[in-house]
């Protein structure tokens, strides 16, 4: 009875206080999963202490706070502290019903972050946070309509079973974007810009007709940009509302806007330490003045002279243009402010996570140098050489100043390595070589040092080639490369729109590449080819005719010289730049078949404007035997398809066989492509897709006949770039403008690979 009335005061509160007593034992009771070394840890009390009121409160609340246990009692049995727990069941498991967005194990991923997963102990408090961290995550994607229904199951041996009951619904679109304020710039406009827009054609994929807080934010700030570049100098957002449909369907954004007045600059002039000639930082301020205003000149302005001053060692440079209102007459002076700071330099260059690429690999690319005056230009060509590698996910230089000082700084390049070695299987298709299978296997590293391996297979029904190739990018310490290459290639051009042969070379050679400049490399190489022909009577008479006087096997020492210069902004979707190829070929003395091959391509790349990009493109090639002998039919160039003259069958245009009337190619050969590139309407700034509309000329003339613009074949059409998730892509629709009887069509074509 004393116990029982004991327990009674203990549990009611310390208002009821008992006789202190010391604590000669402690028995926990009702415990099933839980260890009783567990209890004793948490409880705040141990065998020898004096027990009292307060310390009884103190332990009831401290096994509570543990979450372990739904109900706590204690109770004295003489001198023995009795814990009376009720554990709280443990979640036995997960389950999720009308998943279709979401996988089962990534949602349990998620969840356990919030507390909740199988063998934890079950808490109400916690699945309902996870029932709301569910919702967010269907909200997250536009599933607004989304109903989450959870149901516990009691188990045995004191376990529970949740079960989520998911009803998705459908994605919310946006139905409506509304820009109120617009007066100035056509509202249409004003929506092309941003990424959030109504369903159109490709927003299936873009999944840009789902609405999205960052995706506004950053369309509010591209509004904000293009108005300040327009003049807008006290352009501003007024305010934005969201709202949703009754059925949580389709989404209205509405964004009010106050332009403001268009701003024209009166005057720019620089002020501060100039230190360079001032006609020279002139030259670096492209704001002129009667022009309207743009924050994104400024902004090239202030960056340029920047950087000059970061090449001379002033790494530290502020520069800052300060406007100046005339809100009356609506014009702006700007005062462009330079302090240089201290020159410095670099005082040491740091190599960081390079794990299994040498350090010397990283460092010969290096422009900037120790204990060199700091050079912005070289850093950044430093850290663009380094990412071209290809050895590293990231790359980031950071030059921290030295502690201590006021002009030295550490150069600190940091690399993540990547996995440079692989393994590829590949699959492709295209409208000319049907279906293809390749394989490869590489190492682009080799051992941390740079070298280059790598074995190719590659198979379709018109051309086969094996392959194994070496290449030393430094084999020696000014960056000559080096290289080797053997191969075996097994060519039917029976599947073509050419005349039918086949062929088999095998062969190997070495090439060197020597830099000459920055973005300029000339290349040197050396081979030898022996090639095995096979015609029949369907093949053109010329062909039967050289195998008739050659033999079917011949022999080749060819030796090349190329020079390449590249300037493009990006290899992928090029914007800007130039680039240049001049390539020459001369069989050697002494081969079945003495001849020159030479070849020059010039492309162009102009920007219009953010929007529109202009490329040219023109290609000349010549090929003549030399020693009395003739030109191997197999080194003839051909024209028509993807890469040439759209519209016409890969390959069909040029002389043709006076038999059958197959193509048979020729030794000359002109190309000139005109390309107006832009942006897929509905796409916003997505670049992974592009579209053109094109111009395209260009014929291959044969040994007997002269170059001929009035034999030129003449296409225009329109074309589709897309970086798939599977692939590069290439579609074209062409319409040829004075194709003839002989000429082979083909206006639909296109071009696709895979790597997988």
């Amino acid at each position: 009875m004393v116990g029982l009335l004991s327990s009674f005061l203990l549990m009611i509160g310390s208002a009821f206080a008992f006789e202190p007593f010391k604590i000669k034992d402690i028995r926990v009771e009702g415990i099933q999963r839980t260890e009783a070394g567990t209890v004793f840890s948490y409880l705040p009390v141990k065998v020898g202490d004096t027990m009292n009121d307060e310390k009884a409160a103190t332990a009831i609340k401290t096994l509570f706070a543990t979450g372990f246990f739904k109900d706590v009692r204690l109770e004295i049995d003489g001198s023995v502290l009795v814990v009376v727990l009720e554990e709280r069941p443990a979640i036995a498991s997960l389950e999720f019903n009308g998943l279709k967005s979401f996988k089962a194990e990534d949602l349990k991923k998620s969840l356990r972050e919030v507390g909740l997963a199988e063998s934890r102990i079950f808490d109400r408090a916690v699945v309902e946070r996870a029932e709301q961290e569910l919702k967010r995550q269907y909200l997250a994607l536009g599933y607004y309509a989304v109903q989450v229904t959870t149901t516990i199951t009691p188990l045995e041996r004191n376990r529970v079973g949740i079960s989520f009951a998911v009803a998705e619904g459908d994605v919310a679109k946006i139905k409506q974007i509304n820009i109120i304020g617009a007066e100035a710039v056509k509202e249409s406009e004003l929506r092309d810009l941003m990424v959030l827009r109504t369903p159109g054609l490709l927003t299936w994929y873009t999944k840009n007709d789902q609405y999205s807080k960052q995706k506004l934010s950053g369309d509010l700030e591209t509004l904000r940009s293009h108005y300040l570049d327009q003049g807008f100098l006290e352009f501003k957002v007024e305010s934005t509302q969201v709202s949703i449909s009754p059925d949580k369907q389709d989404i209205y954004i509405t964004i009010n806007l106050n332009e403001g007045e268009r701003y024209t600059i009166s005057s720019v002039k620089l002020a501060g330490q100039l230190l360079l000639p001032e006609e020279e930082l002139t030259k670096l301020v492209i704001l002129k003045p009667g022009e309207v205003f743009s924050r994104e000149k400024v902004t090239q302005t202030t960056k340029a002279i920047s950087e000059r001053f970061g090449n001379e060692g002033y790494a530290f440079a502020n520069v800052n243009a300060a406007p100046e209102l005339d809100k009356a007459n609506r014009r702006v002076a700007f005062t462009v402010f330079i302090d240089p700071g201290r020159r410095v330099y670099v005082r040491r260059i740091n190599v960081t996570g390079n794990t299994r690429t040498r350090d010397e690999v990283v460092r010969r690319e290096m422009r900037q140098t120790e204990a060199a005056w700091y050079d912005g230009e070289k850093i950044n060509k430093s850290r663009t050489r380094v990412d071209r590698l290809g050895y590293f996910e990231e790359v980031t230089v950071e030059t921290p100043p030295v502690a201590g000082t006021t002009d030295q700084v550490d150069m600190e390049v940091k690399v993540k390595e990547k996995p440079t070695g692989n393994i590829m299987l590949g699959a492709g298709f295209s409208s000319a070589e049907k279906f293809t299978v390749s394989g490869s296997v590489q190492q682009q590293n080799l051992f941390g040092s740079g070298k280059h391996v790598g074995v190719q297979v590659s198979t379709s029904k018109s051309n086969k080639v094996y392959s194994l190739s070496t290449t030393d990018p430094y084999f020696t310490v000014d960056g000559i490369s080096q290289g080797f290459d053997v191969y075996y290639r097994k060519t039917d051009s029976s599947t073509l729109a050419v005349g039918a042969f086949g062929s088999k070379s095998l062969g190997g050679g070495g090439r060197w590449g020597f830099p000459i400049a920055e973005e300029d490399y000339l290349n040197l190489g050396l081979s030898f080819d022996r090639t095995t022909l096979t015609v029949d009577t369907n093949s053109p008479t010329r062909y039967q005719t050289y195998v008739s006087r050659f033999g079917a096997t011949g022999n080749t020492l060819l030796t090349s010289l190329g020079w390449q210069k590249d300037g493009r902004d990006s290899l992928l979707f090029t914007t800007m730049g130039i680039f240049r190829k001049a390539t020459l070929e001369l069989s050697l003395p002494g081969s079945t078949a003495t001849y020159v091959r030479a070849s020059y391509q010039h492309q162009h790349f102009i920007p219009l404007d953010r929007k529109f990009t202009l490329a040219f493109n023109g290609e000349v090639a010549l090929a003549k035997a030399y020693g009395n002998k003739e030109l191997p039919f197999f080194k003839n160039y051909y024209a028509g398809g993807i890469g040439s003259v759209r519209g016409f069958d890969s390959g069909s245009l040029g002389p043709r066989d006076s038999v059958n009337g197959e193509a048979i190619g020729g030794d000359k050969r002109l190309i000139g492509n005109v390309e107006l590139l832009f942006p897929v309407p509905g796409m916003g700034r997505d670049n992974s897709m592009r579209l053109s509309a094109f111009l395209d000329a260009g014929n291959v003339w044969g040994y007997d006949s002269k170059f001929s613009l009035g034999s030129m074949r003449y296409s225009g059409g329109m074309a589709l770039s897309w970086n798939s998730p599977v692939g590069p892509l290439k579609f074209s629709f062409a319409n040829p403008f004075n194709k003839t009887a002989e000429d082979k069509v083909q206006r639909l074509q296109f071009q696709m690979g895979s790597v997988f």
